[in-house]
């Protein structure tokens, strides 16, 4: 006789949705509101309180670009559970790894398609793959020569991957529905940075009518514009669809 386990009855998924978006908004404003401040004095002297809710997203990243940043992940929320709610999307938020930047976001289709997003922007400047080094390359605009970008936002992806897997447990997956559910890793410049145009045609690949800068270091990782996030997450999903 088979045994069936009922679910953990005080399981709960990390925030995401509407609820992390909430939390989002408020980390930003905060946030904004703090650096209008001269040196932080309001902070020092009792002026502003922040909400426990939401502090952890805002601490997760460095103070310099926090604001922007979370007014990014604001923006692709927003965009996506208004395009993809109705079909059971659970979008998390700033999901920190060990000794790492945090995962931007990670997008769950149950038992369909998931995707792992890095959002990243380097100025002004064009982003360019090395195939012999197998490395990201930066070249800042009006300036000579490439910067090798450090630490290699494919490598991370590819880390950020292999956590997802092993705390599949944080979001109620099966160690089936993790391995058996594509997972697409999306870099996401945005700008004014963007990938050079002049990749050999052999890093391309075609999904429905999108041409994507597809780079294998560690596993695919596509390269996209943050306008063009909407698109590829509609793609991938209907690639999954056409192979069930």
């Amino acid at each position: 006789m088979t045994i069936v386990q009922d679910p953990v009855a005080d399981f709960q998924l990390p925030p995401h949705n509407e609820a992390a978006l909430e939390q989002i908004r408020e980390a930003k404003d905060y946030e904004s509101a703090l650096a209008l401040a001269a040196g932080g004095a309001a902070l020092v002297s009792g002026g502003m309180i922040h909400p426990l809710g939401w502090v952890l997203f805002a601490m997760a990243y460095k103070p310099l670009y926090r604001v922007e940043k979370l007014a990014r992940l604001e923006k692709l929320m927003t965009v996506l559970l208004s395009e993809f709610k109705t079909q059971g999307v659970q979008v998390f938020p700033v999901l920190k790894v060990e000794d790492n930047h945090p995962i931007d976001l990670f997008i769950r289709f149950p038992k369909k398609a998931h995707l792992i997003i890095s959002i990243r922007s380097r100025g002004e400047s064009e982003v360019v793959y090395n195939e012999k080094r197998e490395i990201l390359q930066v070249k800042k605009k009006n300036k000579s020569g490439l910067t090798t970008w450090r630490p290699c936002p494919l490598v991370e992806l590819s880390d950020y991957e292999r956590w997802v897997t092993k705390n599949r447990a944080l979001f109620g997956m099966t160690s089936k529905e993790v391995t058996k559910t594509p997972t697409a890793k999306v870099l996401v410049l945005w700008s004014p940075t963007k990938a050079a145009e002049d990749h050999n045609p052999h890093l391309y690949s075609e999904m429905g009518s999108m041409k994507l800068l597809a780079l294998r270091r560690k596993g695919t990782a596509f390269v996209i514009q943050e306008e063009e996030v909407t698109e590829l997450v509609r793609a991938w999903l209907a690639k999954y669809e056409e192979t069930k």
